[in-house]
């Protein structure tokens, strides 16, 4: 599994960067940061203790369901839900929809911060 790049900066110079890419003025190279957060603090409340342990545990078990991932993990379905929806947001976890049940499947498990 490759590690994920992720850059932290200011919402401006994110939206700057995201237009220059749009107009195509700006081709990103290799390496760079795909995931942007605009603080430490915002990128320690998706990467806590708690949900990098979650996301072991995700990667360990491969559940079938997110209720299985409840059980196993003793967390309540809303609240884990709510966490992998975030953490899908950021492309860190993918919600794979098969019949009827969504099942989660970690994209990465290493991280590499670029601070700007």
């Amino acid at each position: 599994m490759e590690a994920i790049v992720i850059g932290i900066t200011s919402q401006e110079k994110i939206r700057e960067r995201a237009m220059s890419i749009a107009r195509g003025d700006y081709k990103p190279r290799p390496g760079e940061p795909k995931i942007w957060f605009t603080s430490m603090r915002a990128l320690a409340g998706v990467l806590s203790d708690e949900n990098r342990a979650l996301l072991k545990v995700i990667q360990e078990t491969q559940p079938q369901s997110i209720t299985s991932l409840a059980e196993t993990t003793g967390r309540k379905t809303s609240n884990l839900s709510r966490t992998l929806r975030t953490m899908s947001n950021y492309g860190i976890v993918e919600m794979r929809r098969e019949k009827n049940l969504v099942r989660p499947v970690v994209r990465a498990t290493e991280f590499h911060i670029v601070a700007a």
